[in-house]
């Protein structure tokens, strides 16, 4: 059984050279890398662990996006009670699918989709593979964040295909909402903490050239360390280190183009 319906509870990365990818975010978050390999022995999928349990994954980004000089992408999946169900509900609201819905093995079903804006996030039923293991903790993933130039209709959207519910973040300039999951089981990452990720609203003052898009954030103790280390891994700052009222966050790029966030506690919670 998975988590619940219409948590994040899984994150990967597609990249041309996933063992070159794999070094750097093992080096980087001291994740532990293990390839699974295909039947016929070529690799398949590296799954990344902390301490036995899961927190992300690495694919081979397919050769003709490389081609078309598209750049490795985090992905965020959304867990559901059922993939083709909700393409129905998501179709119906608006939305399309990118990638049908399709089995992994015995890991369970997913479907990639694409919202009115196109961004696109992944869909997850569970079978052996739940999600990840561990959240919130230096080196897990512990938010997902929508970028958006409409956060009125991405709620709509989003709250009719998926379920979620909104409470917007106190005095946020641009305006930030909360995505709130009230009725969290037991079992669920952080089951007393009623949120699951946000939209972050594109004003004016974002360049038009910023399209709407999901991002992963990862947990560190100190972000400006960890955006020194990524950069001396051949990584690169997108977006230098600046505090917020969540805590102090960075965008990094790894060697190849992936795009991903890191973010330390405030310093009165580190």
């Amino acid at each position: 059984m998975g988590y619940q319906h219409g948590l994040f509870s899984w994150a990967d990365v597609s990249a041309p050279d996933p063992a070159a990818a794999s070094a750097f975010y093992a080096a980087l978050f001291g994740w532990h890398a293990e390839d699974q390999q295909m039947p016929d022995g070529s690799y398949m999928y590296t799954m990344f662990s902390m301490d036995g349990e899961a927190t992300a994954g690495l694919g081979q980004q397919p050769a003709e996006m490389s081609a078309q000089g598209i750049p490795p992408m985090w992905n965020s999946y959304v867990t559901v009670d059922s993939v083709d169900e909700t393409i129905e509900k998501w179709t119906a609201a608006g939305g399309t699918v990118m990638m049908p819905a399709m089995d992994v093995m015995t890991s369970g079903r997913m479907a990639f989709v694409v919202d009115p804006e196109e961004a696109f996030v992944g869909l997850w039923e569970a079978g052996d593979h739940v999600g990840a293991g561990v959240f919130h903790k230096p080196g897990a993933m512990n938010w997902n964040e929508l970028s958006t130039r409409n956060s009125e209709a991405a709620r709509d959207f989003y709250g009719k295909a998926l379920g979620w519910t909104f409470e917007e973040f106190p005095g946020s300039s641009p305006a930030y909402w909360l995505i709130t999951m009230p009725d969290k089981k037991q079992g669920d990452p952080l089951s007393e903490d009623v949120y699951n990720g946000g939209f972050l609203t594109l004003d004016e003052t974002f360049p038009d050239t910023i399209p709407a898009h999901w991002g992963v954030y990862f947990g560190v103790v100190d972000t400006d360390a960890v955006a020194a280390k990524a950069t001396e891994l051949g990584g690169s700052v997108v977006v230098p280190a600046m505090d917020t009222p969540a805590g102090r966050i960075c965008v990094v790029s790894d060697p190849q183009g992936g795009t991903f966030s890191i973010i330390a506690p405030p310093a009165e919670q580190a």
